[in-house]
């Protein structure tokens, strides 16, 4: 304990009144020394005397038990502190300036390490929640042991409202460059079937022009070459509805500090402006109506609807301007505006001369290219007029035997069915029965739903670059009638329909990857008893190789432990996938450079000072106490504060002026004015 003594005072009016009280009898003092008044000494005094007393000065005796000063030290455990030897440099001198802070018994000594998960280098706002129960006259000051590299840094440091002095020791080599890819600018969205620009900047410290690999939902990489430092504008083809991943990938540059910041990616969310459905009903039929209203009930379907009721061939002796029906527009259709038509279904349509056999070599060019078709087959499709004559049969995966079936059978889920995003999710279901199916026999593709005997009724396939589906059956509109408790019509159509779109959730195969945390999830769709192998690549080109599980009929999850920020990508199978875990252009990424720049204006606004320290972390400061103001830094040196706090233990208060010494002097020196002034 330490005894003190001090003068204290615990004014009877209160501070307020005691100066206002103050202030008017010093005014009237003035003025009475401007009138000349002779007792202007004795009446000061006495006003002097009359302050004090009101003020109630006293003298405090107190025990004083001092306390400790204290000091943070918070270590920087950012992802950026793993290249090179930063790590091992900053946990060294972790290491040694707790093991000197400890020497001094009066200083009391708080560490923290940061988050190394946390999307950028936040030491600031660590180092304020480790003090914040801590009163600022006990804070001798703060430490970080960093590469620089912060995030949080105020942007005008108040010496008054910060935690000082701030000290910063710098690790990492200052000379050794990085080059960097950064995502500028990116949409949020894209129609599909056009282009978003992407705008990115590469950085690099040797300047130049450097080639870039862009590549859009794991596809076939582009080449496009930029120039360093600018940024640049990339057109991108909006490939599907529903998320479009695209990664932009530089190779490694002269200089490099890590390849996590080599590649970024941006998300774009893929909008089909309405979906433009051609639809072919070859004659008059029971489900020509169901698939009209089917398709005319989606709103983001714009139909084009079109049924031949009078062939080419037919004469009926009357002139075209008495017939109520209009000519089909075959040129407009299959010739000019084909490729406007996102799908094109034909339902039981007969080659009767209408679509003549150049059309339909157009129709299977269009199907290679990208385009959609369904055929809805009829009793026709096994006769000599069928689609399976024609030019359009080098697309078709189903080839009639010439046999139409009849008879009342059960439609079933093959056993690819069963694995098939589009019909999977219908397994289990009590369906009615149909009365006719034409036997043919698949050649190519995915046969999901079978007749009894095994011969398909719904096969989906993908030719070039576009997807046909084939429904071997008039009768699926007994289902949307609801005949012997019917079956899921709309469904399977819609299913069918968006498949054909190239929705990525109706996939075949399907590779999903999502890194969150700490955990990255495959989810792997096949039509294969059996998943290929699967490695997952990190953001510094590490490879994980994690197991398989089978969690139902072709599907595959598998889960590995992840602990970087960046880019991700998995590959089985020949499927390729990416997902970000964090940000697009995580913040710890952004710039990698060892330096002492951003921290400077906080050393310099909190009295602190920077210190680079060796490649090894040696060579720090020495440490010292410094006095509870000004600069606490020197050129080889850095001060935590003697703040001197104390905690008053007990206290004793004796007046100064009593009320009955204070009233007789006050009368004394009154009487002494009165005495002068009668003179």
């Amino acid at each position: 304990m330490i005894e003190a003594v001090r003068i204290g005072f615990d004014p009877f009016l209160g501070w307020p009144v005691l100066w206002a009280v103050s202030g008017i009898a010093v005014l009237a003092w003035l003025a009475y020394i401007f009138l000349r008044g002779r007792a202007w000494l004795t009446r000061g005094l006495g006003l002097t005397l009359l302050a004090a007393a009101l003020s109630n000065p006293s003298l405090v005796h107190e025990e004083r038990e001092p306390l400790p000063s204290v000091a943070a030290v918070v270590l920087d455990r950012s992802e950026s502190m793993d290249i090179g030897d930063r790590a091992a440099a900053a946990r060294k001198a972790y290491d040694e300036v707790q093991a000197k802070l400890a020497e001094d018994p009066s200083l009391e000594v708080r560490v923290l390490e940061s988050d190394p998960n946390d999307d950028g280098t936040h030491l600031y706002s660590a180092l304020e929640g480790l003090m914040a129960d801590v009163p600022r006259d006990r804070i001798a000051g703060a430490i970080l042991i960093t590469d620089g590299q912060l995030h949080d840094v105020p942007g005008k440091p108040d010496a008054e409202g910060v935690i000082g002095p701030v000290h910063s020791l710098i690790v990492g080599d200052p000379d050794r460059g990085d080059r960097r890819v950064e995502l500028v600018e990116a949409p949020s969205f894209g129609i599909v079937g056009e282009t978003a620009d992407l705008i990115v900047r590469v950085d690099d410290p040797d300047g130049g022009e450097i080639d870039l690999d862009v590549s859009v939902n794991g596809g076939i990489p582009e080449r496009v070459r930029v120039k360093a430092g600018e940024a640049t504008p990339l057109p991108i083809n909006i490939e599907r509805r529903g998320e479009n991943i695209v990664v932009v990938e530089a190779p490694p540059g002269r200089q490099e500090l890590t390849m996590a910041n080599n590649r970024t990616a941006a998300s774009l969310a893929g909008v089909r402006d309405r979906l433009r459905v051609l639809l072919v009903t070859g004659k008059p039929n029971q489900a020509g109506r169901t698939w009209r209203d089917l398709l005319k009930s989606d709103p983001s379907v714009d139909l084009v609807h079109f049924t031949i009721l009078r062939p080419p061939y037919k004469s009926d002796n009357a002139t075209e301007d008495e017939l109520a029906l209009i000519a089909f527009p075959t040129e407009e259709l299959f010739e000019a505006k084909l490729t406007e038509f996102d799908l094109i279904i034909f339902d039981q349509y007969e080659r009767r001369g209408v679509i003549t056999q150049t059309y339909l070599a157009n129709m299977a060019r269009y199907v290679t290219e990208g385009g959609a078709l369904l055929i809805a087959a009829g009793e026709d499709f096994a006769g000599p007029a069928s689609l399976a004559r024609s030019p359009l049969a080098s697309v078709l995966p189903a080839a009639p035997t010439g046999v139409v079936r009849t008879g009342e059978f059960v439609p079933a889920l093959t056993e690819a069915g069963k694995r098939h995003a589009v019909t999977a999710p219908l397994e289990g279901r009590r369906w009615g029965g149909w009365m006719r199916y034409i036997e043919s026999t698949a050649e190519t593709g995915d046969t999901v739903l079978a007749a009894p005997d095994g011969k398909p009724l719904l096969v989906l396939d993908r030719v070039g670059k576009g997807r046909v589906g084939m429904l071997m059956s008039d009768q699926i509109w007994l289902w949307a009638r609801g005949y012997d408790g019917g079956g899921p019509f709309a469904e399977m159509i819609r299913r069918v329909v968006h498949w054909l779109m190239k929705e990525p959730e109706l996939e075949e195969r399907r590779l999903n990857l999502t890194a969150e945390g700490d955990t990255a999830r495959v989810e792997l769709r096949s039509l294969m008893d059996t998943a290929p192998p699967l490695q997952i690549e990190t953001p510094e080109g590490e490879t994980i190789e994690p197991a398989w599980t089978e969690t139902g009929p072709g599907i595959f999850t598998a889960e590995a432990p992840i602990d970087q920020l960046g880019l991700y990508r998995a590959r089985a199978g020949g499927l390729e996938t990416v997902a970000l875990n964090g940000p697009a252009n995580p913040k710890e990424y952004a710039d990698l450079q060892s330096t002492i720049k951003v921290l400077q204006p906080l050393a310099r606004a909190t009295g602190g000072g920077v210190f680079r320290l060796n490649a090894d972390g040696s060579g720090l400061p020495d440490i010292r106490r410094s006095g509870a103001r000004g600069i606490s830094a020197g050129g080889n040196w850095l001060g935590l504060r003697e703040r001197g706090a104390y905690a008053v233990r007990s206290s004793s208060s004796q007046a100064l002026l009593p009320g009955i010494a204070a009233a007789a002097l006050l009368v004394l020196f009154l009487l002494l004015a009165w005495r002068r002034e009668g003179r």
